[in-house]
Protein backbone atom coordinates (compact mmCIF):
# COMPACT_ATOMS: atom_id res chain seq x y z
CA UNK A 1 0.00 0.00 0.00
CA UNK A 2 1.25 3.65 -1.12
CA UNK A 3 1.85 6.50 1.49
CA UNK A 4 -0.88 8.05 -0.93
CA UNK A 5 -3.85 5.07 -0.09
CA UNK A 6 -3.10 5.03 4.04
CA UNK A 7 -2.63 8.92 4.35
CA UNK A 8 -6.57 10.12 5.16
CA UNK A 9 -7.57 13.24 3.82
CA UNK A 10 -8.58 15.78 6.23
CA UNK A 11 -10.97 19.24 6.25
CA UNK A 12 -9.07 21.36 8.57
CA UNK A 13 -10.67 24.62 9.76
CA UNK A 14 -8.95 27.11 11.93
CA UNK A 15 -10.33 29.96 13.49
CA UNK A 16 -8.56 33.08 14.77
CA UNK A 17 -7.57 33.18 18.50
CA UNK A 18 -7.49 36.42 21.03
CA UNK A 19 -5.66 38.76 19.80
CA UNK A 20 -5.63 42.52 20.76
CA UNK A 21 -8.39 43.22 17.92
CA UNK A 22 -10.85 40.15 18.44
CA UNK A 23 -10.24 39.40 22.73
CA UNK A 24 -12.78 36.70 21.87
CA UNK A 25 -11.55 35.08 18.91
CA UNK A 26 -13.15 35.01 15.87
CA UNK A 27 -15.18 32.21 13.82
CA UNK A 28 -15.49 34.37 10.78
CA UNK A 29 -11.63 35.16 10.35
CA UNK A 30 -9.21 32.09 9.46
CA UNK A 31 -8.88 29.06 7.21
CA UNK A 32 -10.65 25.85 5.84
CA UNK A 33 -8.01 23.35 3.56
CA UNK A 34 -8.08 19.85 3.09
CA UNK A 35 -4.09 17.95 3.60
CA UNK A 36 -3.23 14.42 4.17
CA UNK A 37 -3.14 14.00 8.13
CA UNK A 38 -0.70 10.92 9.57
CA UNK A 39 -2.44 9.11 12.68
CA UNK A 40 -1.10 11.73 15.00
CA UNK A 41 -2.15 14.81 12.81
CA UNK A 42 1.08 15.96 11.28
CA UNK A 43 0.45 17.38 7.33
CA UNK A 44 1.97 13.78 5.53
CA UNK A 45 4.49 15.33 2.87
CA UNK A 46 4.93 11.76 0.83
CA UNK A 47 0.95 11.67 0.64
CA UNK A 48 0.56 15.64 -0.21
CA UNK A 49 2.63 14.78 -3.69
CA UNK A 50 0.45 12.33 -4.53
CA UNK A 51 -3.10 14.50 -3.32
CA UNK A 52 -1.34 18.36 -4.12
CA UNK A 53 -3.96 19.31 -6.45
CA UNK A 54 -6.58 18.25 -3.90
CA UNK A 55 -5.39 19.97 -1.12
CA UNK A 56 -7.17 22.85 -1.58
CA UNK A 57 -7.49 26.54 1.39
CA UNK A 58 -10.17 29.16 1.21
CA UNK A 59 -9.36 32.19 3.53
CA UNK A 60 -12.45 33.69 5.07
CA UNK A 61 -12.10 36.80 6.40
CA UNK A 62 -15.38 38.64 7.75
CA UNK A 63 -16.79 40.72 5.03
CA UNK A 64 -13.53 40.01 2.70
CA UNK A 65 -14.29 37.85 -0.49
CA UNK A 66 -13.08 34.76 0.31
CA UNK A 67 -9.50 33.84 -1.30
CA UNK A 68 -9.73 29.96 -2.88
CA UNK A 69 -6.23 28.77 -3.39
CA UNK A 70 -3.96 25.42 -2.29
CA UNK A 71 -1.96 23.95 0.32
CA UNK A 72 1.34 24.06 -1.25
CA UNK A 73 5.14 22.99 -0.30
CA UNK A 74 7.97 25.11 -0.92
CA UNK A 75 11.80 25.20 -0.60
CA UNK A 76 12.67 28.01 2.19
CA UNK A 77 11.71 28.71 5.60
CA UNK A 78 12.47 26.70 9.21
CA UNK A 79 14.31 23.23 8.13
CA UNK A 80 14.02 23.97 4.86
CA UNK A 81 10.68 24.06 3.55
CA UNK A 82 7.74 25.84 4.32
CA UNK A 83 3.91 24.73 3.60
CA UNK A 84 2.33 27.76 2.41
CA UNK A 85 -1.54 29.10 0.89
CA UNK A 86 -1.07 29.67 -2.46
CA UNK A 87 -3.79 32.00 -4.04
CA UNK A 88 -2.13 32.95 -6.88
CA UNK A 89 0.26 29.68 -9.19
CA UNK A 90 3.12 31.30 -10.49
CA UNK A 91 2.90 34.02 -8.02
CA UNK A 92 4.50 34.38 -4.31
CA UNK A 93 4.02 37.74 -3.05
CA UNK A 94 0.31 36.38 -2.48
CA UNK A 95 1.34 33.50 -0.41
CA UNK A 96 0.89 32.79 3.23
CA UNK A 97 3.22 31.40 5.45
CA UNK A 98 2.12 28.61 8.20
CA UNK A 99 4.58 28.94 10.83
CA UNK A 100 6.27 25.53 11.51
CA UNK A 101 3.25 23.86 9.80
CA UNK A 102 5.54 20.89 9.44
CA UNK A 103 6.03 20.35 13.27
CA UNK A 104 2.27 20.50 14.87
CA UNK A 105 -0.07 18.73 14.77
CA UNK A 106 -3.38 19.60 13.53
CA UNK A 107 -5.86 18.77 16.47
CA UNK A 108 -9.23 20.34 17.89
CA UNK A 109 -8.20 23.01 20.79
CA UNK A 110 -4.61 23.50 19.05
CA UNK A 111 -2.82 26.92 18.01
CA UNK A 112 -0.88 27.59 14.50
CA UNK A 113 0.17 30.53 13.06
CA UNK A 114 0.11 32.27 9.53
CA UNK A 115 2.07 34.78 8.10
CA UNK A 116 -0.42 37.04 6.29
CA UNK A 117 0.90 38.28 2.46
CA UNK A 118 1.38 41.84 4.29
CA UNK A 119 3.87 39.80 7.09
CA UNK A 120 1.41 40.57 10.21
CA UNK A 121 1.29 36.93 11.80
CA UNK A 122 -1.77 35.76 13.50
CA UNK A 123 -2.32 32.92 15.94
CA UNK A 124 -5.21 30.01 15.12
CA UNK A 125 -6.94 27.52 17.20
CA UNK A 126 -7.78 24.65 15.00
CA UNK A 127 -11.62 24.27 15.38
CA UNK A 128 -12.23 21.19 13.73
CA UNK A 129 -11.01 18.22 11.39
CA UNK A 130 -13.05 16.12 9.82
CA UNK A 131 -12.40 13.40 7.29
CA UNK A 132 -12.71 14.91 3.49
Amino acid sequence: MSEVDTATLQRIRLHLARSPEFPAGSARHGYEFLAPLDAAGHIDLAAWKGLRERCTVTRFWGHDAPEHGHLVHRAGGTQGATWVFDYEPGASEDDEAGYRFGDHAFVPGEYVSVREEDGDMHTFVVFSVVAA
